[in-house]
């Protein structure tokens, strides 16, 4: 299942790339929303939006509350890591994240 659900929202959605690096992001080191909007050069808005979708769909944790809430790649994601290296290959962006 959660195959379906990293494909639809990593190549299936506009925002999917966007949501790809956040998830390469993380994967490599945890972080706040405020760390990912400077090193992505994106938007703080736009870093939360995005980490709402990915914990609604079970591809983040988060410890901690308010601004400094820290967030991980959930057990899900771990679990099915290459899933998400061959649809980041697929959708051309490998080496891009």
């Amino acid at each position: 299942m959660l195959k379906r659900t990293l494909w639809w929202i990593v190549a299936g959605t506009r925002g999917g790339p966007t949501r790809a690096k956040i998830l390469a992001e993380l994967l490599a080191q945890p972080k706040n929303a405020n760390q990912l909007s400077q090193s992505l050069n994106l938007d703080y808005k736009t870093i939360r939006h995005h980490l709402e979708i990915l914990l609604d769909n079970r591809l983040l944790i988060a410890v901690g509350s308010g601004y400094g809430v820290v967030f991980f790649p959930s057990p899900e994601l771990e679990a099915n890591l290459a899933v998400f290296k061959e649809i980041v290959e697929k959708i051309g962006l490998k080496g891009k994240i």
